[in-house]
């Protein structure tokens, strides 16, 4: 039986989308690629077929686009047919999972914005953004009983959720989200940059994923607080920014999301 506390949950309006992509008689690669790569459930899925041996991979897949390229259709619709959708998932206390797939979204755009600039592999940055806040869905799972009371003292996508849990249970979101993407046989750069990305200098080994990963999570947390100019401001990792060659500026220039919440978010 699989463990409850490390499914991830797919929102069900992809899901359902997918299922009609997927039974048209040419289904469009560009659109399966754009609806996979939406979900965190669904791209952690997807990501570890497409590294399983069985399928004949004989490099690590990083992204949604390669494992749609590798991955044959009966192989997708199983994916699709098999995920736990939001609905049907109650088990995430405390959780508003609206705004964690919005979120996820969000900090993975960035992420690949930001990776661009610095030349990093924009693909691997989309899919460590999207897949980043996984370890928060297992916390408020196994955690259950003491959710309520941590999310009284920093609200789930605060700037200062990692702090806080860390303070109250010896770890955070960040190395939960790493132990489950190891667990997954992901690659090891993703591995690294989820567990490191609330302090990516603090690694012997400086991995800048890490560091773009930071900055994309400081400024989609910074969204859902409605921070104003002196907010930024103040909470801008300018430490973690200028081991990059990026400031405040840059990083809020290549911003490439409409912040007014839309349909889908509600």
């Amino acid at each position: 039986m699989q463990d409850q506390s490390l499914v991830v949950p797919s929102l069900p309006r992809t899901v359902a989308l997918l299922m009609s992509e997927l039974v048209a008689p040419q289904p469009q690669m560009a659109r399966l690629s754009q609806l996979f790569g939406s979900d965190p459930g669904l791209t952690s899925i997807l990501l570890q077929k497409a590294n399983d041996a069985r399928h004949g991979a004989h490099r690590m897949v990083f992204g949604v686009p390669e494992a749609l390229a590798l991955l044959p259709l009966p192989v997708l619709r199983e994916v699709v047919t098999a995920a736990p959708v939001g609905t049907a998932s109650r088990a995430v206390p405390g959780m508003n999972l609206q705004q964690f797939w919005r979120y996820s979204l969000n900090t993975a755009r960035l992420a690949r914005s930001l990776a661009g600039i610095v030349y990093l592999n924009p693909m691997v940055a989309y899919t460590a953004g999207l897949l980043h806040a996984v370890g928060e869905l297992v916390i408020h799972r196994s955690e259950a009983d003491r959710i309520h009371s941590l999310n009284a003292l920093s609200g789930t996508f605060a700037l200062t959720r990692a702090e806080f849990e860390t303070r109250l249970f010896g770890f955070s979101y960040a190395q939960v989200g790493a132990g489950l993407v190891k667990r997954w046989q992901l690659p090891q750069i993703l591995v690294e940059a989820l567990c490191y990305q609330a302090n990516p200098l603090d690694n012997d080994s400086y991995e800048p994923l890490a560091a773009v990963l930071h900055l994309a999570v400081w400024r989609s947390r910074a969204r859902e607080a409605q921070l104003n100019e002196r907010e930024l401001a103040v909470t801008y990792p300018g430490e973690v920014g200028m081991t990059l060659g990026l400031d405040i500026d840059t990083v809020l220039q290549q911003d490439p999301i409409n912040w007014k919440p839309s349909q889908d978010d509600e």
